[in-house]
């Protein structure tokens, strides 16, 4: 599976997709290489400008909003890449607990935690998401659209961890955690 642009055809722009396309081998060579000598962070978004002849990085950002939209077609590919890091980086992790931003009331906001928890979920892992934010004290459910809603959970700390609190009786302890907290 190649990406394409999905920008107007312009002969500078189709030259230059075409480039990437046949050197695209080049290009995931030289990604993996970089990433035996650094370690990549779990995730992260970069910001492109297209002026018509040349791509540009432009922002880089290590708490990424926007899984939402994600094209489907890619999403096998997207669970694939998480489930390959979960267990580089992390292994034995199970349960995920992602801390989601204090202003979680954004709908564009909510649909792109949903996709990321989805995304999670189907790479192998249970997910809750939580918030650190003090005037939550119980369980949120917020209406992402007519047939879907998301659930957000207050994170507690107990010691040296931090936790949800299911119930009176029952702690979802993570054994990793996805900041998307900025």
């Amino acid at each position: 599976m190649i990406p394409t642009l999905k920008v107007k055809p312009s002969a500078e722009l189709l030259h230059l997709e075409n480039f990437i396309i046949h050197h695209s081998c080049d290009i995931e060579h030289w990604f993996k290489s970089q990433w035996k000598r650094y370690q990549p962070p779990f995730y992260a978004s970069v910001d492109l400008r297209n002026s018509g002849f040349k791509l540009a990085p432009v922002d880089t950002n290590l708490f990424p909003a926007g899984f939402n939209n994600l094209c489907e077609t890619f999403l096998p590919l997207s669970i694939q890449a998480v489930s390959v890091a979960m267990e580089k980086l992390c292994p034995e992790a199970k349960k995920v607990i992602i801390v989601a931003e204090g202003h979680t009331r954004n709908i564009f906001y909510l649909k792109h935690l949903f996709s990321l928890s989805e995304i999670l979920r189907k790479s192998g892992v249970e997910v809750r998401i939580g918030t650190i934010n003090p005037e939550v004290t119980e369980t949120l459910v917020l209406p992402i659209d007519e047939s879907l809603s998301i659930e957000i959970d207050p994170i507690i700390r107990n010691g040296d961890y931090v936790a949800i609190q299911v119930d009176k009786n029952t702690v979802y302890r993570p054994c990793a955690i996805i900041l998307n907290n900025d």
